[in-house]
């Protein structure tokens, strides 16, 4: 690659955030390194391309390796811890620019909370009507003629 996704520098500010490797009991496959990892994440996320079409090139393992990392990593809130880290550097370079920042009111909580919600309609899935029943006697065959027999039948 030309360029370095995962510098030194930074590497060694989130490397201590990462959990360790969980222990195998079994055994298995040596770990895709967690910085190895993170440069594959990192490629994937930036570029927009598929996990299967990671490139085995970068040394950065499968695909999927890289995908189970980034579930594993966002259930044990490593990006969380991650975010706050480089937002305090950056806080503390004065490197963030306020200029364009923007709210969004998905995230903001409302205060007075805002109209009441309407109830939403139901939209599952139904059972389509049958052409060959109706409840209606005379508007379906089948049903004529098995009162028909049943007709026939008692009277016997």
């Amino acid at each position: 690659m030309a360029k370095e996704l995962v510098s030194d520098a930074l590497w060694t500010e989130i490397a201590p955030l990462i959990p360790p490797e969980p222990p195998k009991p079994k055994g298995g496959r040596p770990r895709v390194n967690d910085r190895c990892a993170l440069t594959g994440i990192l490629f994937v996320l930036r570029t927009g391309i598929g996990w299967e079409w990671l490139p085995k090139e970068m040394g950065c393992g499968s695909g999927m390796t890289c995908w189970r990392r980034l579930r594993d990593w966002q259930r044990a809130g490593v990006w969380d811890a991650i975010h706050r880290l480089l937002l305090a550097k950056l806080r503390a370079a004065d490197q963030i620019d306020w200029e364009r920042t923007v709210i969004d009111s998905s995230s903001v909580r409302a205060v007075f909370g805002g109209p009441k919600r309407v109830r939403t309609p139901r939209t599952a899935a139904r059972r389509a009507p049958s052409i060959t029943w109706s409840p209606i006697p005379k508007a379906s065959h089948w049903r004529l003629r098995s009162a028909r027999r049943t007709n026939r039948t008692s009277r016997s």
